[in-house]
């Protein structure tokens, strides 16, 4: 058998998230799918996040295995299938990783970065969420420091019956002003529960906006919990920048930090 690392870029747009499911078509199904047409190949890729429907990433990492005769040699395959994969989905690398390589279990640390913008734009729309109401932009600055650490995130996530923990350890939280009208959030943890990062954002955005309290926020992390709604930001702005592993997997992979 051989085992074959993709890092991949995709435009969640038009796909109802990476994983396949009923009744959607996904970037995972469509990768699959232009393996089979090329090669004759089945396989199933493993990711290292499963984006949400309308999500983009431009670092998503992913595995799958194949048999010895699969006939396209690694250092082709990503031409090959960028001949035929959409327009919105590309293969940035594929490489060769030893067999026990699992891009999901042996991924240290993933990054993400959420996007929004305060004057409508035709051209931002599908990568950066338009914010309308007027922002206090001291709040915003200070509440991401509220995120750091390690927390239950069970008041900031949505639920899913196959999470069994909720604790995840943020590393980086950090809001950047782009322009006088665009804002970037960088976040970095060692996992990501099911709508964590859109409820991070959601709730800061609500509390700049003065909709909420920042003691509301601390409040839904010091006692987990989904008694109290706090707001998912859209998926428009949300970007998987980086999956970080132990060894440097890609040639412009960085390296855990």
């Amino acid at each position: 058998m051989k085992n074959i690392a993709f890092q991949i870029e995709y435009d969640g747009t038009n796909y109802g998230g990476w994983q396949v499911q009923p009744n959607v078509f996904t970037v995972q199904e469509c990768i699959q799918n232009t393996i089979y047409e090329l090669s004759g190949a089945k396989c199933i890729l493993i990711s290292a996040g499963r984006t949400d429907s309308g999500v983009h990433s431009s670092g998503q990492v992913a595995n799958a295995l194949f048999d010895d005769s699969f006939p396209i040699p690694t250092d082709k395959l990503a031409a090959a299938l960028n001949s035929k994969l959409p327009e919105d989905i590309r293969i940035k690398q594929a490489v060769d990783v030893n067999e026990e390589f699992h891009s999901r279990f042996n991924a240290l640390a993933r990054e993400y970065e959420y996007n929004f913008h305060t004057v409508p734009s035709v051209f931002k729309r599908n990568f950066s969420t338009f914010f309308k109401y007027p922002l206090d932009e001291d709040i915003l600055f200070t509440t991401n420091h509220l995120f750091l650490g390690k927390h239950d995130f069970t008041s900031f996530s949505k639920n899913n019956p196959s999470t069994k923990s909720y604790i995840c350890n943020v590393e980086v939280c950090r809001w950047i002003k782009t322009s006088s009208t665009e804002y970037k959030l960088i976040i970095k943890a060692d996992r990501f529960v099911y709508g964590m990062v859109r409820s991070i954002v959601g709730s800061m955005l609500e509390a700049a906006a003065e909709r909420i309290f920042p003691t509301d926020i601390i409040y839904g992390l010091q006692n987990p919990g989904r008694d109290k709604f706090i707001k998912l930001a859209p998926s428009t702005g949300l970007i998987l920048t980086n999956v970080f592993y132990k060894e440097n997997i890609f040639s412009n992979l960085s390296k855990n930090r």
